[in-house]
């Protein structure tokens, strides 16, 4: 029988996927001229990378380690990312970024598994908290570029 968590693989996606997203808010970054641009997404990155290194380091306490995965389209995201022809109010809607319903439709089934351990539902539970408090900041940010430009909500090319 073995004692393999049945949530080992959610941390996984989570570890790998939050690494993914540093990575690419990185150079996104160093690419906006946006002062409030930047800071949201300093925060947000910061975060994201956190969460993937404290999700494989609890993968690692429990045994095991990061299997690493496909792409998951972090190769097509860069160059969008470090692009200047495209605009901040562009790359939030090509990432996603600007649709706060989705994006946390992602955590709506997050505790479903109840075997989950203390430890590891400790750090689920901030992760989805953070995750919830960089939606709203990512919203917001997107919100104020698109009043700023004086377009309304949804009508650049996505």
């Amino acid at each position: 029988m073995s004692d393999k968590p049945s949530y080992l693989s959610l941390l996984n996606a989570i570890a790998f996927n939050e690494s993914r997203a540093y990575e690419y808010l990185q150079v996104w970054i160093a690419t906006t001229d946006d002062p409030e641009v930047k800071e949201v997404l300093r925060t947000v990155a910061a975060r994201e990378g956190e969460h993937g290194m404290t999700f494989a380091k609890r993968i690692n306490e429990l045994g095991y380690e990061v299997r690493e995965r496909e792409d998951q389209g972090l190769r097509e995201r860069i160059p969008i990312a470090g692009s200047t022809d495209i605009s901040d109010i562009e790359k939030f809607e090509r990432f996603g970024l600007h649709d706060q319903e989705k994006l946390l439709s992602y955590f709506d089934d997050i505790f479903k598994d109840h075997s989950i351990d203390v430890r590891t539902g400790e750090l689920l539970g901030r992760y989805v908290a953070e995750e919830h408090d960089s939606c709203r900041m990512l919203r917001g940010c997107y919100e104020r570029l698109v009043a700023r430009a004086g377009a309304s909500r949804g009508s650049a090319v996505a």
